[in-house]
């Protein structure tokens, strides 16, 4: 299993190309790293939980819809 990925430890260039793959085509490691700068969730050790991740962006978009 030298391949798998932990979900709970992404490298952001990892999780930039995961997302990618799996639909999110305007995804870069800029978008990312604006979304750290605005408080999206990274381990201590600079990885990302994907699932932390993607828990803080239906977050955020939920805030944006209460907001409008």
């Amino acid at each position: 299993m030298g391949n798998s990925l932990k979900l709970t430890a992404l490298e952001p260039e990892t999780l930039v190309s995961l997302l990618k793959r799996c639909g999110g085509k305007h995804f870069t490691p800029e978008l990312l790293q604006k979304d750290i700068d605005s408080g999206a969730p990274v381990n201590s050790d600079g990885t990302v939980n994907f699932l932390e991740y993607i828990a803080w962006i239906i977050m955020e978009m939920n805030d944006a819809d209460e907001s409008e």
